[in-house]
């Protein structure tokens, strides 16, 4: 079972995810400029979401400072620990498990403290337990440059064969030092791009410096900034079916599909936020249950839209959104299972009979009550 999300959402002049140069990220499609935001930016957003809705016991952290969250938690469950010796055992679980710790180069409160090579994604979970671990290795008077017995090795593999947190199992974790704790990602997210063409527009700026002597007329700074307005669409999709097999649990399972939905929809990248107050809400968000594949309907805007005298640019994507799944429904007989529509702009009369106009709440709880009975109707069959 596969959950398609699909929005249109207008956004005003910003600069919410950079390129290399500082500028907004754009695409080429249908042979025109595309404004574009990278699925990492907008899944970096979402994860925020997943913290507020799922609480701590479910979700992870992406860090280089691996070893001193299991410092953190070896103290918490044993105030007495000494801080320096705990965080050779954590380097040496972590080291256990393929991920190697160096001295972190950077300046500051960071200078020297032990951090890993990159970045890597443990759920608060998994962090517990190898503090845990550790304290237990400690206890035992294993010493932290020890080799991995296989009673060792046993301990370690039932720490990240578990059930997985919702972020991990969403997003996936790739380590290339450590392939045991590789996880294939539930979830896809592609690239948001525009529905019409853009054109790279600049913000010259300059700054007064309040407190300048009274014969200095000149500007204290004067930059430039690169910035668009556009209409995005965006898309992701959800292997229900699989994520079951993640969580472990159809109530977790349920309860993670419909905050992917809430926070795909009401996330939004931070970047430039404060300049550019760019916080919008998609004017149409549609959500399908499909059993055969995931589809994206990116092709309804190969060909950029443009205004009419009587509508904008966002009603009509909205429409051609709607059309352009109608017209794959009937030449591909892909008649989704369930399909609710959250929409400002689309009326009952856009829709097929089967497809629900809804209120945001409605459909999030719609999601997770048919993640459950699809999961059940699939345990059941087997």
């Amino acid at each position: 079972m596969y959950m398609d999300i699909y929005a249109i959402q207008n956004v005003p002049p910003s600069n919410i995810n950079r390129d290399e140069t500082g500028n907004p990220k754009t695409a080429l499609y249908g042979g025109v400029l595309r404004s574009r935001v990278s699925s990492q930016a907008w899944k970096r957003a979402m994860r925020h979401t997943f913290c507020v809705r799922m609480g701590k016991d479910h979700i992870g952290k992406r860090t280089m400072n691996a070893v001193q969250l299991i410092v953190d938690s070896m103290v918490e469950q044993r105030p007495k620990c000494a801080a320096e010796k705990a965080s050779k055992y954590a380097s040496a679980v972590l080291k256990a498990i393929g991920i190697k710790t160096k001295p972190s180069k950077r300046a500051g409160a960071a200078s020297g403290k032990p951090v890993t090579d990159y970045l890597v994604f443990l759920a608060n979970t998994e962090i517990k337990r190898l503090a845990a671990l550790a304290l237990e290795w400690m206890d035992q008077g294993k010493k932290p440059t020890q080799k991995l017995d296989t009673d060792m090795q046993k301990e370690m593999a039932d720490i990240f064969h578990n059930e997985q947190a919702v972020d991990i199992a969403l997003f996936g974790r790739m380590l290339a030092d450590a392939p045991d704790l590789n996880t294939d990602a539930s979830a896809q997210v592609a690239h948001a791009i525009s529905v019409d063409a853009i054109r790279p527009e600049y913000d010259f700026f300059t700054a007064k410096d309040d407190c300048s002597e009274n014969d200095n007329a000149g500007a204290a700074m004067m930059d430039s900034v690169g910035f668009n307005s556009s209409t995005l669409y965006r898309y992701a999709n959800v292997n229900l079916t699989a994520l079951r097999e993640q969580l472990g649990n159809i109530e977790v399972t349920s309860k993670a599909a419909s905050v992917f939905v809430e926070a795909f929809i009401r996330s939004m990248p931070t970047g430039k936020q404060n300049s550019y107050g760019n916080r919008t809400l998609p004017e149409t968000c549609i959500v399908a249950f499909r059993d055969n594949q995931p589809i994206n309907a990116v092709e309804a805007f190969e060909k950029p839209v443009k205004a009419s005298e009587d509508k904008s640019i966002t009603q009509i994507a909205c429409l051609q959104l709607i059309d352009e799944l109608h017209r794959i429904e009937k030449a591909y007989d892909e008649k989704p299972k369930h399909t609710w529509v959250t929409s400002t702009i689309v009326s009952p009369e856009d829709l097929e009979p089967t497809e629900n106009l809804v209120s945001l709440t409605t459909l999030i709880n719609q999601v997770d009550a048919e993640t459950k009975n699809e999961l059940k109707q699939h345990e059941q069959s087997r």
